[in-house]
């Protein structure tokens, strides 16, 4: 009996569909790759997760902050290996991320688990906005 096998357009045209994830580095090749990246609010944190599988955290990435930018910049090295075949992406990886006003940068944390790094920013505590009137002159 045949067996079914579900069909993967990526497999044909590989190049196309890397294009269509990110068409400003494949038209710009000498951007770093991008990082794929999800960020949320949670307790009081903003927390942005980053994919970055196969990484050593104390030698492949870095973490900064500047002018409130957060920078995650990360370098995967290829092995020497006899690979027949490979789809892995190799190089620097770099994302910029702006975070929000008023934090403070020395109480950011970070941890890098199954390939996921987690930066954790604490938000500054919510003040009541104050709200006046403004008249509206002749």
């Amino acid at each position: 009996m045949s067996r079914l096998e579900r069909w993967e357009p990526r497999s044909l045209f590989p190049d196309l569909f890397d294009w269509l994830e990110s068409p400003v580095t494949m038209l710009r090749p000498g951007l770093a790759q991008a990082i794929r990246v999800e960020n949320y609010v949670e307790d009081g944190r903003y927390v942005v997760r980053a994919e970055l599988p196969g990484l050593d955290p104390g030698k492949d990435i870095e973490i900064t902050v500047t002018g409130g930018v957060l920078r995650i910049h990360a370098e995967r090295h290829e092995g020497q290996k006899d690979a027949h075949r490979s789809e892995f992406r190799y190089g620097t990886f770099t994302r910029s991320i702006a975070l929000p006003a008023d934090v403070k940068v020395d109480d950011i944390d970070a941890a890098y688990d199954q390939g996921i790094l987690t930066v954790r920013v604490p938000l500054p505590k919510a003040e009541k906005p104050e709200t006046k009137r403004i008249t509206i002159g002749e």
